[in-house]
């Protein structure tokens, strides 16, 4: 069976753990990277990372941007929302479509 989890500072994702996610406080950009790959080879198929903590460890991410799992989804934390997080669902939508969402171009 496959596990949702998310990754951040506590402080951002505690909340997290009580809709029945779990939850992965990490305080640096290494342990951060460690756990993201700990948790994509042990069945997690939805991983959430803030966006402060995905600036990061972006080399780390981008390992895992052509398999279908995990689906690695930045969110913000409670430092607020740097949209890179609409961002990157946006640059996803558009290379599965072929066409920017919002606005309809090529």
């Amino acid at each position: 069976m496959y596990k949702i989890a998310v990754l951040g500072d506590y402080d951002s994702i505690y909340g997290f753990a009580t809709v029945g996610l779990d939850t992965f406080p990490v305080s640096d950009s290494e342990s951060a990277a460690k756990q993201l790959h700990n948790l994509a080879e042990n069945d997690y198929s939805v991983i959430y990372v803030t966006e402060k903590l995905a600036d990061c460890i972006q080399e780390d991410i981008r390992k895992y941007s052509a398999s279908v799992f995990p689906a690695i989804i930045q969110i913000p934390g409670v430092s607020g929302n740097t949209g890179a997080g609409v961002e990157n669902v946006k640059k996803t939508v558009e290379q599965a479509v072929g066409s920017d969402i919002l606005f309809g171009g090529n």
